[in-house]
Order: C-alpha cells, then structure tokens, then sequence
C-alpha cells in the first residue's frame, strides 16, 4: 500500500486558527476528504494519516469522526493538553472512540521556550502517550534538537516521528551543521523516523526545483535509511509553494537511486509500521 503520512484538513468556521495569517491566503478556504481524493487517486495513494492543526482536542474528535466516515483515512494524529492532569485519561477516551487514533502531537515549534519538551508536566503527558501505545509527532525547528534528543532517549519505548526533517533553512541553506548534527544525533535513536515532508515550503516558494531538496534527502537517507523514513505530502500547506503533483514528482525524483523495495518503504511501509496502520485498500 501506498501511505500520505501527513496531511491536514480544516473548517474555517469550525475552529480559531491563530497561525493562519493573510499572508498564507491560499489557505483560508475550507479543504477536506473530497478536495484530497483525485490526489490520492491521481499517485494510486491508497490511505494517508490526517494530522492536527490546532491545539484543541475538539479537532481531535472531530478529525476522529472523518476517519469513521472516510476509508481513505487510515489514522488520525490528533492533539491532547500534554500538561494536563487527566492526560491519560483523555488518550483512553479518544482510543476507544469511533476512528483510529494513532498518534499524538503538539506545536512545539511555536513554544518560545526552546527547552519546552523538557518540562515535568510535558514528560508527564509523553509518558501517558508512550503506556497508552501510541506514536508522537516531533513538530520542531533546529534549535529544538537539544531537548528533543534528550526526550527520544529518555522515552526509549515512544515511537518519535520527526515532522517536516525538522525545518530546516533550505531556501538559504543556513546553519547546515546545525542541522545536520541534530539530525545525526535523533537518528541515533532506533525509536526516531522522519518524514519526507514539508521541505518545499523551507525551500524558495516561487522558483524552487527538485535538486534543492537533494542534499537534504541523501542526508536523511544516510542517517535513517529508507525503513525509518515515510513520504507525506503536507498538503494543502504546500500549496503555498507547489501543488501535491510537485512534492510527490520532487521526492520521486530525489529517490530513484533507490530499489523498488525502498521506494514503496518511504511511500507506504514505513508509515504502515510506524503508525501501525491497518493494511486495508
């Protein structure tokens, strides 16, 4: 099967959605199961797995809800208050819920506290992810590697998934080394993957080209390999740079060098072992 391992949707008028500014006006419509499907069909993609936008369990629920209705969906990454004091208790409530419940994230990238992963409360909420058996999305950025590095060897047995290869400057290749060394560091943890996702919207959005993202794949399959690395499209927030036929056709490119085998790992096995996914068309 081939996997989408990230992915939004959203209801303009359904939710507060603080980080959607004027500037990204391409976004500011409503976009769900029926405005995904023709791309799904288009690059024979099978399921994909929905991921939050908003810290608000109400999207959880509601993201729960799409997949009960929608077969294509073969899990959601929904978000719970990791500082609550009841946080085990609302990931039981979720997982028995209608729906597939398969991970949990929040926005850390968006924390002025670099050092936020490391919070008592925070690991509190990552420990009641890791018993409750489900993965976690590491939404960062380079200067979050730090605690982030920490948390995935303190948390031996949650399963980590680096969103977006963790943001880096491809637009002006800034901080490479930083990077870089972040990258190696989190790889050296058999409990990290990362997904091939979100790179085009770090690249120049108005005249970037597959062989930008080239340093960055090689790197990522020289410190993961193909079986801790899962493709997602990031859609539809990578309209802002492309469309998905772009950022499908760019990773495809950016992997020929690979045998079939690694190929269908990143566009599908990975995510399914990962997340655990049912193995449903």
């Amino acid at each position: 099967m081939r996997i989408d391992a990230h992915h939004h949707f959203w209801e303009l008028d359904r939710f507060d959605y603080v980080w959607m500014t004027p500037q990204l006006e391409v976004l500011n419509q409503n976009f769900g199961p029926q405005d995904l499907a023709p791309h799904l069909q288009a690059h024979a993609i099978d399921r994909s797995v929905l991921v939050q936008t908003v810290s608000n369990i109400d999207e959880t629920r509601w993201f729960l809800q799409l997949s009960e209705q929608n077969a294509s969906i073969a899990g959601v990454v929904g978000w719970v208050d990791l500082t609550a004091c009841d946080v085990a208790k609302q990931l039981k409530e979720l997982q028995a819920a209608p729906g597939r419940l398969v991970g949990i994230r929040h926005q850390v990238h968006d924390e002025t506290d670099n050092q936020w992963l490391l919070r008592e409360d925070v690991q509190q909420g990552l420990a009641a992810i890791s018993d409750s058996g489900l993965c976690y999305d590491l939404l960062i950025r380079p200067e979050h590697f730090p605690a982030a590095v920490q948390v995935t060897k303190q948390f031996s047995d949650l399963r980590f998934a680096i969103d977006h290869i963790a943001k880096p400057a491809i637009a002006t290749h800034d901080n490479w080394n930083r990077w870089a060394q972040g990258i190696a560091q989190l790889a050296a943890c058999p409990n990290v993957s990362c997904k091939l996702s979100g790179m085009i919207t770090e690249a120049n959005w108005d005249n970037w080209k597959p062989s930008d993202l080239s340093r960055y794949t090689k790197y990522l399959l020289d410190c993961f390999g193909p079986h801790r690395l899962m493709f997602g499209s990031d859609w539809p927030v990578c309209l802002l740079a492309g469309t998905y036929d772009s950022v499908v056709d760019a990773l495809t490119q950016n992997i020929t060098n690979l045998s079939e085998t690694e190929q269908a790992q990143i566009f599908g096995n990975t995510a399914i072992d990962f997340y655990q996914l049912e193995q449903t068309s």
